[in-house]
């Protein structure tokens, strides 16, 4: 039996409060005409095991591809045993294969799944449909189920922050790049890993979708860090120009479809996107500057030059503030 209606009588989190609290299994649709977009969520047993949206597919290869986790490479080997009939699901596959551990596939279906989830839950408008007992052919690259609950929980605390964060964060599309230092007044910075790893990664192109993808870190996180950035002064936002929206993170999927013939020729990219992302900065600007010399006819080469000259002011600034910085 289906359950439906109008999200303007059931709001959705009480639709995903009914699904958990009732064990239910099976599919929900939720479909918005004023987005142009629907979403589907599986549920077993109230559990969330899987999710996706039409605008954005959140596929499990893409994103570790994007994070620089894998290697188109590696992406390669893992669907041509699926290819051959290798009935484990992709994130099974690529453990197997010693190319990403079991914890790291969680992680990123989760954020999958969080994307989606929250999301949906800020829709007002469209209607939901509840197919029991269904499945549908939905991206389960692997065998977790999420509490719903604390999905629910963690989505209306996002969204009261969002409120907040709004204040200096308007949306995901502002770029961020670094403040001058005061020479007279040196700040001290004290900074946990994660938003060390977002301050390094602007380089006042990319905007906070950008970043996200990069660090494989949930937009929400990036826009709180970079929001704490800005309230310390340490960065500023701008607004995203036409040709800032069209520019790629040089970071994880690097290869462009220009430079399918010479793939091993940006491997070198790949290497110094992981020496940042370790925090290695002297290692990925000595890489990377040795790349824009070796291939200064790559398409993405202006961008990379920038993202070095950046990474080089932020390592010159944490060798002022930080001891034993690289």
């Amino acid at each position: 039996m289906a359950i439906e209606g109008p999200l303007r009588e059931l709001g959705i989190h009480d639709v995903f409060q009914l699904l958990d609290l009732s064990r239910k299994t099976g599919v929900l649709t939720v479909v918005s005409e004023l987005r142009d977009n629907e979403g589907f969520v599986q549920f077993e047993n109230g559990r969330i095991v899987g999710a996706s949206i039409r605008s954005n597919p959140h596929r499990l290869g893409d994103l570790l591809v994007r994070s620089g986790r894998l290697t188109d490479g590696d992406m390669a080997r893992a669907q041509a045993a699926q290819q051959r009939g290798d009935p484990r699901r992709l994130g099974e596959i690529l453990v197997a294969l010693g190319l990403v551990t079991h914890k790291e596939i969680e992680r990123q279906v989760r954020l999958q799944i969080e994307a989606v989830v929250f999301e949906l839950m800020s829709w007002r408008e469209g209607n939901f449909r509840f197919e029991e007992g269904v499945t549908f052919d939905l991206p389960r690259d692997a065998t977790f189920a999420f509490p719903t609950e604390s999905l629910l929980m963690e989505g209306a605390r996002r969204i009261d922050e969002w409120s907040r964060i709004a204040d200096r964060v308007p949306h995901l599309g502002m770029i961020p790049y670094l403040t001058p230092p005061d020479e007279d007044h040196p700040a001290m910075l004290d900074l946990l890993p994660t938003e060390w790893q977002v301050l390094a990664m602007i380089d006042g192109e990319h905007d906070l979708r950008g970043i996200a993808q990069g660090a494989a870190m949930s937009e929400f996180d990036v826009a709180r860090i970079i929001y704490g950035l800005v309230s310390t002064g340490v960065i500023r936002l701008k607004a995203p120009t036409r040709a800032s929206r069209a520019t790629p993170l040089p970071t994880g999927r690097v290869v462009d479809s220009r430079l399918t013939p010479v793939d091993m020729t940006v491997e070198p990219l790949r290497r110094g996107a992981a020496a940042f992302r370790r925090g290695d900065l002297t290692e990925g600007i000595t890489i990377w500057t040795q790349f824009t010399k070796s291939v200064p006819q790559y398409p993405g080469v202006a961008a990379i030059q920038e993202a070095v000259s950046a990474a080089t002011t932020l390592r010159d600034i944490l060798a002022r503030e930080v001891p034993d910085v690289r």
